[in-house]
């Protein structure tokens, strides 16, 4: 592997950091948000700035309109633009849409793609992922999933309930995962105003940083006709695959941005900040901490890096995408947690940037599978030789 990045690469990393800096930090306190993330008026304009500054959902193909980015050339963009908890929505790389993009690009018809994805690729929408569901439903386990799809005539009828749904609220279309009557599963596209989509509730959840927040949603008798399947009938945990290796990584590259951040503004503090007659840094205890990040910090880069070179070389990288989602989220979890600690009452409070990043990011070692889930996939791999 050749880690060295072109000058075209650098010159992108470059752009992308100035206009995280100079276009998308001070909007960061703008009252158009709340616990459920940027309202529509603040990620338009948002969109609007990246979109002027030629940075608009670059992970896009080209044909789309984007930039057709690599797996390595993402894991560069995506890392500066992860630096601001507003960066992802300005350039529309964000979940759950940055995977859906990708999904609909590798699996959607001509037709589904003008209708859907040119769209969301220029901005103008969101989606959303309708898979998670209360239990007994699926969640870890998603050979548990109990939303049902019957066909009748032209059409199939969906009923059931969903829950965890990043980006509900205010989402143009949605994937909906759902089971067959032979207990395979498939994928449907719909408009989210479709009769009989309800949007029962928001969850009041631990990160504010997703457009929408997280959302119930419940689907009664929704007719959706057979055109609107996505691929082929029975194989939507396979297209589960093909959005999820993927769409981990890019969290661990979103959040990496995040915890160098974290770091950074620690750094500048315990440089500044003196106790027992010296600069915190100075002091032994909190030393090894810093020197604890910075290791973090380039295990969390190299894994994603070799991730995202196996990915661009045409492999999958299941058991590769679970190590980096497990080794990412935790490094870059622990970095962001020494950060509190080591700035002590600045790291528990809004008067930095730390204490935010610190409740949006808890959640990373959750969602798109917990870490024990990761771990026992693995070990299983491991046990048969087909790691």
């Amino acid at each position: 592997m050749d880690f060295a990045l072109t000058p075209e690469l650098e010159a992108l990393r470059e752009r992308v950091r100035s206009f995280i800096a100079e276009q998308v930090i001070p909007l960061e306190n703008d009252a158009r948000q709340d616990s459920h993330g940027p309202h529509k008026a603040l990620r338009d304009e948002l969109v609007s700035r990246a979109r002027a500054a030629g940075l608009l959902t670059p992970h896009a193909s080209r044909e789309m309109g984007g930039m057709g980015l690599s797996h390595i050339e993402k894991a560069v963009v995506f890392e500066e633009a992860g630096y601001s908890w507003l960066g992802p929505t300005a350039m529309n790389i964000h979940a759950p849409d940055e995977g859906n993009i990708h999904l609909m690009e590798e699996v959607a018809t001509h037709a589904q793609k003008e209708r859907w994805l040119r769209p969301q690729v220029e901005g103008q929408t969101r989606s959303c992922f309708c898979m998670t569901e209360p239990s007994p439903g699926a969640g870890a386990d998603p050979s548990m999933l109990k939303t049902q799809a019957v066909r009748d005539g032209d059409d199939y009828v969906i009923n059931g309930l969903k829950w965890l749904i990043t980006g509900a609220e205010g989402s143009s279309y949605a994937i909906i995962m759902a089971s067959m009557e032979d207990g395979t599963a498939t994928m449907f596209l719909s408009d989210m105003d479709r009769d009989g989509i309800e949007i029962v509730r928001n969850l009041d959840a631990m990160d504010r940083c997703f457009s929408g927040g997280h959302g119930v949603v419940r689907f009664t008798n929704v007719r959706i006709p057979a055109t609107d399947v996505l691929g082929e009938i029975g194989k939507g945990f396979r297209y589960a695959q093909i959005r999820l290796a993927p769409a981990r990584l890019t969290h661990c590259m979103r959040w990496l941005g995040q915890a160098r951040r974290a770091h950074e503004i620690a750094l500048d503090y315990v440089r500044r900040r003196e106790a027992f007659g010296k600069p915190l840094v100075e002091h032994e205890g909190v030393g090894f901490q810093i020197a604890d990040n910075d290791m973090d910090l380039m295990t969390a880069r190299l894994h994603i890096w070799h991730t995202a070179w196996l990915l661009d070389q045409g492999q999958r990288g299941a058991f590769e995408s679970s190590r980096a989602k497990v080794v990412c989220s935790e490094a870059e979890w622990r970095v962001v947690d020494r950060c509190v600690q080591i700035m002590g009452g600045m790291g528990v409070t809004n008067e930095t940037a730390v204490m935010r990043i610190f409740t949006d990011m808890r959640a990373f070692r959750v969602y798109d599978g917990p870490s024990e889930v990761h771990r026992w996939s693995m070990a299983k791999k491991i046990a048969a030789g087909k790691a």
